[in-house]
């Protein structure tokens, strides 16, 4: 079912007021979707890595090459969760560097599919070292998904992005004006850990109401 952004930001928002807090829940399957929701979960991603984990196996699958991410992530998303989770909104883990789809019109798709918005997963700004400098050579960059978010954004979707250091977070606020969630992670030693301190007290400052971050 589709929610417009205003309506899932007032959600919340008033969430946010009443509970102090925000979940989100990442999910590879129907079932897990519709318990994450009978467990209060506030909104759904559908990504890959939550296929994999569904799987038994690793969330590192969504950053390999074991499968079409956007195929994949369709497949499950519009037949299993989509069809199943009506009380929340379900936001589509996209792969904006995919050569294989014109960005514009595959984020139109995933909005007619009843998606409530995007998330650039898998990203390539866990990608470092020089097999990151590569990919950035090769057009193959974090630019791709700071436009995806602002073709999101355009289209009154709701958007969450994945950013990694200042400068993505600056990227990001500037994309289409707003960003509606933000969350900063770095990826350490086979977990995601939070950025602390000024790092979230910066991403704050960078976009106010317009650009809350994640705790």
């Amino acid at each position: 079912m589709y929610f417009d952004r205003e309506m899932i930001r007032n959600r919340l928002h008033a969430q946010l007021k009443s509970n102090g807090h925000i979940i989100g829940v990442a999910a590879g399957a129907g079932i897990s979707a519709k318990y994450a929701v009978k467990g209060g979960a506030d909104f759904i991603l559908a990504l890959n890595s939550g296929r994999f984990r569904q799987m038994g196996l690793s969330s590192l699958g969504g950053l390999l090459p074991f499968g079409n991410c956007n195929e994949l992530v369709m497949e499950f998303g519009s037949k299993e969760i989509v069809p199943l989770v009506r009380e929340v909104p379900v936001m589509f883990g996209l792969c904006a560097t995919d050569p294989t789809i014109q960005l514009e019109a595959y984020i139109q798709e995933i909005r007619n599919k009843g998606f409530s918005g995007i998330n650039n997963y898998p990203t390539v700004g866990l990608i470092g070292g020089q097999f990151g400098e590569a990919l950035e050579e090769a057009g193959i960059s974090f630019a791709s998904e700071v436009e995806a978010i602002r073709i999101a954004s355009g289209m009154g979707m709701f958007t969450i992005a994945f950013v990694f250091n200042q400068e993505h977070a600056q990227q990001m606020a500037a994309a289409g004006g707003r960003c509606d969630l933000c969350s900063l992670r770095i990826y350490e030693g086979w977990r995601f850990r939070r950025l602390e301190g000024a790092f979230f007290e910066g991403s704050r400052r960078l976009g106010g109401a317009d650009f809350p971050s994640e705790r």
